[in-house]
């Protein structure tokens, strides 16, 4: 057994899983504050490489303005998302407004190719190629940067739900009604979640762009995000953090060592049998809370 092996292919699925778990955070936001899935996270986070790569090149602006005038933008973006379209659906059945945010994922992922071209774009946030080295084992620099920005973003969700406007989601998420006859803003609440869930996206999308490139398969990201979320629990943005790490070090490792005897594939597989498994044997995932109702 190459114990190198395994501690590189460790270390680098973990933080590629913190990675993937950024996406999976607006996901939460958004069920914390609404109790509604969001399936179009994966076109959002597309949607932000785009427009930061766009501000870059089409205004001439250094990186670094750029990402923070896409992160501005797609804040309102997800603010319009739900005042336009989701607030539309308001007495309507869930799964209705779980449909419109898949319609909404499907949209994004070929209008915004045809929009900016079918080409790949590349993304430079000035992150060098060279890999780092621990000891001996080999780590990718730019999932080394990427994991702990992601990271940082997501501990900065925790803090924002700890904190009065936070409070303020939360009271939203546990009873919209009571929430009402307190003087919380309902709409204004789910819209902030929104917002934020747009921004996390972006962030995302920005460092996967810069390691792949902008294209439509950034928006492949969801089913990624969807597998940490439903392990972790949809309510619980801790779970994100602790269900990131086991996807990307399971698909790691997976990689790693089966591909070489099965000839491939099994990154992708990965995320749908983590969903499948933890539907059937723990449906609320590991740190989601139960909601038990009395019949």
């Amino acid at each position: 057994m190459d114990y190198l092996l395994l501690g590189e292919l460790a270390i680098n699925g973990a933080l590629v899983g913190l990675m993937y778990a950024l996406v999976a955070a607006g996901i939460v936001l958004v069920y914390k504050t609404s109790g509604l899935a969001n399936l179009a996270q994966g076109a959002i986070a597309m949607m932000g490489a785009y427009l930061t790569w766009a501000v870059a090149t089409g205004l001439g602006v250094p990186m670094a303005l750029a990402i923070v005038l896409a992160l501005v933008m797609m804040f309102v973006v997800g603010l319009l998302i739900e005042r336009l379209a989701l607030r539309r659906m308001a007495g309507q059945p869930v799964i209705m407004a779980i449909m419109l945010t898949l319609g909404l994922e499907i949209m994004l992922r070929g209008l915004l190719p045809g929009v900016f071209g079918a080409a790949v774009k590349r993304l430079d946030i000035g992150i060098p190629q060279a890999p780092v080295f621990v000891g001996e084992l080999l780590v990718n620099r730019a999932t080394l940067y990427g994991g702990i920005i992601s990271a940082g973003v997501i501990l900065v969700s925790m803090l924002i739900f700890n904190s009065r406007l936070g409070v303020f989601m939360r009271a939203v998420s546990d009873d919209q009604t009571a929430s009402w006859s307190v003087g919380i803003r309902v709409e204004r609440a789910i819209a902030v979640a929104w917002g934020l869930a747009a921004v996390t996206a972006t962030v995302s999308g920005v460092l996967w762009g810069s390691t792949q490139g902008v294209d439509w398969s950034l928006s492949l990201l969801l089913i990624k995000a969807l597998a940490i979320a439903i392990l972790g629990g949809l309510d619980s943005i801790p779970g994100v953090l602790v269900a990131g790490l086991i996807v990307g070090v399971a698909e790691s490792l997976a990689t790693g060592l089966i591909d070489p005897l099965v000839g491939g594939g099994t990154r992708d597989i990965v995320a749908s049998v983590i969903i499948l498994l933890t539907l059937l044997l723990k449906p609320h995932g590991l740190f989601g809370r139960e909601h038990i109702e009395r019949v």
